[in-house]
Parts: C-alpha cells; sequence; structure tokens
C-alpha cells in the first residue's frame, strides 16, 4: 500500500475519532483536519489517478458538510447561521 493511501486511511481514523468528541473539543482537530485534506486528496490523486481522487473528495465533503456550508455562507456575507 502506498503512503498516500496509508496517510489517507489515518485522516479517516482521526476524523472518526475527532467525531466522536464532545462538540466543544471537536474545533481544533476538526480545523486541523479540515485543512489537511485537500493536500492529502491531491497527494491521493497523484498517486493512484482521479478517480480516487474523487471519491476521497466526495467522502469529504460528506464528513465535513455543516462546516463547509457555514463557511461558505460566512464568505458570502449571508450571516453564516446553519
Amino acid at each position: 500500500m502506498s503512503t498516500a493511501a496509508i496517510s489517507a486511511a489515518l485522516w479517516v481514523l482521526a476524523a472518526t475519532g475527532t467525531a466522536f468528541l464532545p462538540m466543544r473539543r471537536q474545533y481544533a482537530p476538526g480545523l486541523g483536519l479540515l485543512l489537511l485534506a485537500p493536500g492529502l486528496i491531491l497527494w491521493l490523486g497523484a498517486a493512484h489517478g482521479w478517480g480516487w481522487s474523487v471519491a476521497a473528495l466526495l467522502g469529504f465533503l460528506s464528513m465535513f458538510r455543516n462546516p463547509l456550508r457555514y463557511l461558505w455562507r460566512k464568505a458570502r456575507g449571508e450571516g453564516g447561521e446553519t
């Protein structure tokens, strides 16, 4: 298994572990995972092809849909409420 695939699997385990934390303790690790994901997705795509990169992107968007929706609204000046 490649280093990119192992890193992606560890990222998924870290994201799952973060989801089990109480909400107030999810912010720091969740932000780190959110910032790390695009580079990891690109690395996975470069190592294994665009299909795996698309699959990883869909999984990422599914896991972080609410924070991404909040950031999108905040960036557009809509207040950011969920």
